[in-house]
């Protein structure tokens, strides 16, 4: 009998100590964060009320702030849209996930990629908008995409069956709501990461019928550089990208000049009866006065500059609010809690500032991109980081958030000890290159930027050097290169840059040092 007792003894004790070491990792599986991660296209951080912005105001972007942290600090490896996606999934640079630019490049998705890692340890996985990497998803539970850069009004999706799907509406609320069918029907064991890709605020700048006008009351100040006259800046001087000779009065601006001409627009042409009604009645007016003024010159191109501004600000109040639909959709089904939410551009953008728009640069209105993030229980509402961060670290941050180990071909440095630990400095240098050769004639160029100085390397179609003080001239007008005092800069920053070459392995940028230390 007592040897009975004891085998009973035994076998309760067993029986706790195994349901004692299921149920934390039962509790730990349910207590790992969901991740959503929203990635709009072309979004300036001057225009977030966030970052200080008066052009508009964006509360749901600054919701994630507040109730989060704001990265001061936040920097793109390549400003255009194919490769910066490349970069946030691989954490990788360009030249290790191989995608480099929109014009060659296809996105090899048998390499690693966050998604996979997450995949395979139990995440629920989803991509849904823009993709923009020319090849299909892999590493998701599921996926549904725009075609290349898709449509405003109306768009179509590629499906995962192989099929297209058009859905009826404006793609910033069309995309929104495919996320929440998605995240009606998923896997509720599981903790799930979607990406939710917005077209928003990409060119051409087509605002939500619920938003024409939105900004029309309002006489944008033209920036202190807007008749920048380039001197110092060979590069800059050859570009085309300027509002007032490369925005188009048609494409970019809706004035057609003909109904034929409108009706040939991929944008217009796609739009349903009541659709297009309303946006003719908003853009017709505006044609007419504008045919009658007959303007020229500088008239011309601060009218432009005007209409440009109207257009990128109303698309922009759209994405504001679906992103705020998705975190009243977190709210409403109580996932705030336990749910990791980053809100970034694939790159800055320009708004005027030396008479641009589009992105490529290092200069900074290009390089630098809008990043807020919420973490509830490990971030402190209303953090404010100005630490040097990257949309190379995203990949790392959310492994390390959902407890998975980090690959250690992995370039990006995950955000979590700079945010747990005030004393953590984080990198103090940042490394940058852009590859494209073509499009708005921005010549190829690498460089670095510590906390105070930049230092460029154009090379194919301009071939030099750039030196910016960002203390005493933030707005990069005034290239510092060669000139008598900055010897000793150029040179600890020459050291930098060839460290940062070398310890990323960009072997195309070494080539390029090595044939210039050769002359």
């Amino acid at each position: 009998m007592k040897i009975f007792k004891t085998l009973i003894l035994l076998v309760l004790v067993s029986s706790s100590m195994l349901l004692f070491a299921q149920v934390p990792q039962k509790e730990a599986a349910v207590k790992r964060p969901n991740i959503v991660i929203i990635i709009s296209d072309d979004h300036a951080y001057q225009t977030i009320s966030a970052y200080g912005s008066k052009m508009m105001q964006t509360p749901n972007i600054d919701r994630i702030a507040n109730e989060g942290v704001r990265f001061d600090k936040a920097y793109v490896t390549n400003s255009i849209c194919g490769p910066s996606r490349a970069v946030i999934l691989t954490g990788k640079y360009s030249h290790k996930n191989g995608f480099k630019d929109n014009e060659s490049s296809v996105f090899n998705g048998d390499q690693d990629s966050f998604v996979k890692q997450l995949q395979g340890g139990g995440y629920q996985t989803a991509w849904i908008g823009k993709w923009h990497l020319e090849s299909k998803p892999q590493g998701f539970d599921f996926w549904q995409i725009l075609p290349n850069q898709g449509q405003y009004y109306n768009p179509d999706f590629n499906m995962m069956d192989g099929s297209k799907k058009r859905v009826e509406g404006y793609v910033t609320n069309v995309i929104t709501e495919e996320t929440e069918n998605w995240l009606n029907n998923r896997d509720e064991s599981k903790p799930f990461c979607l990406v939710i890709g917005h077209k928003a605020t990409h060119r051409v700048w087509l605002p939500d019928t619920a938003d024409l006008g939105k900004f029309d009351q309002v006489n944008f100040p033209l920036p202190a550089n807007f008749y920048d006259t380039y001197k110092g800046r060979k590069a800059a001087g050859i570009q085309d990208m300027s509002i007032a000779k490369t925005m188009l009065i048609g494409y970019d601006l809706k004035m057609f000049g003909s109904d034929e001409k409108e009706n040939i627009d991929g944008n217009f042409k796609r739009m349903n009866v009541k659709q297009r009604a309303k946006v003719d009645a908003y853009y017709k007016p505006i044609e007419a006065k504008f045919n009658g003024l007959k303007l020229e010159g500088k008239a011309l191109t601060e009218w432009k500059f005007q209409r440009y501004m109207r257009d990128y600000l109303s698309t922009a109040a759209s994405l504001d609010r679906n992103i705020g639909r998705t975190l009243d959709y977190l709210d409403k089904h109580g996932l705030n809690d336990n749910t990791i939410v980053i809100y970034l551009s694939d790159q800055g953008f320009y708004m005027g500032e030396h008479g641009w728009f589009d992105k490529r640069w290092i200069y900074e209105e290009s390089f630098r991109t809008p990043m807020v993030m919420r973490y509830p229980g490990l971030i402190k509402a209303g953090t404010v980081s100005d630490r040097f961060v990257m949309n190379l670290d995203i990949a790392p941050t959310v492994l390390e958030a959902a407890g998975l180990p980090i690959p250690k071909d992995v370039q990006g440095k995950s955000m979590l000890p700079v945010l747990k630990n005030k004393a953590d400095k984080g990198r103090q240098v940042l490394y940058y290159h852009y590859y494209e050769n073509g499009e708005h004639a921005v010549s190829p160029h690498f460089g670095i930027r510590t906390k105070r100085y930049k230092l460029i390397r154009f090379y194919k179609r301009v071939e030099g050097w750039e030196l910016y003080d960002l203390k005493t001239d933030p707005d990069e007008m005034d290239n510092k290169y060669g000139k008598k005092g900055y010897e000793a800069i150029t040179a600890g920053l020459n050291k930098e840059l060839i460290s940062q070459i070398e310890q990323f392995e960009d072997n195309d940028a070494l080539r390029i040092l090595e044939k210039d230390n050769k002359k």
